[in-house]
């Protein structure tokens, strides 16, 4: 029960935070700096805060950013390939982590692919 109670939550907070994206990506028009925790792709950018993101959406699971295990697995120095880790955050895994295909663009998934990749230890 506590589990499902979490994915719904993390669901929930996914949502939120994509609807709050169109505004972002108009404050950030024309902006030509790409701040600190977005990423860009060759065809499409990502006009999210992947840090954020992560924080409210991703960490409830994958602990300090991603550094540590919690209720997922640790996820700096993975090893999975850039194309399993887009079809676990697109399709997610049955009864262990939430999909968020319909919530991500190519470009946002990208992102937090490239943040992941970025991870190491705090204070290094």
């Amino acid at each position: 029960m506590e589990s499902k109670l979490s994915a719904f939550i993390v669901v929930l907070l996914v949502g939120a935070s994509v609807m709050a994206r169109p505004a972002v990506a108009q404050s950030q028009a024309g902006n030509e700096s790409q701040p600190s925790g977005q990423a860009q792709t060759s065809s499409q950018q990502s006009h999210i805060n992947v840090d954020e993101l992560f924080a409210g959406n991703c960490g409830w699971c994958h602990a300090d950013g991603g550094r540590k295990p919690g209720k997922g697995p640790q996820l700096m120095n993975t090893q999975r390939s850039d194309d399993f880790i887009r079809n676990r955050i697109k399709n997610g895994k049955e009864g262990a982590m939430p999909a968020f295909g319909n919530q991500l663009s190519n470009a946002d998934i990208d992102a937090i692919i490239k943040y992941i990749h970025s991870l190491k230890p705090e204070g290094g």
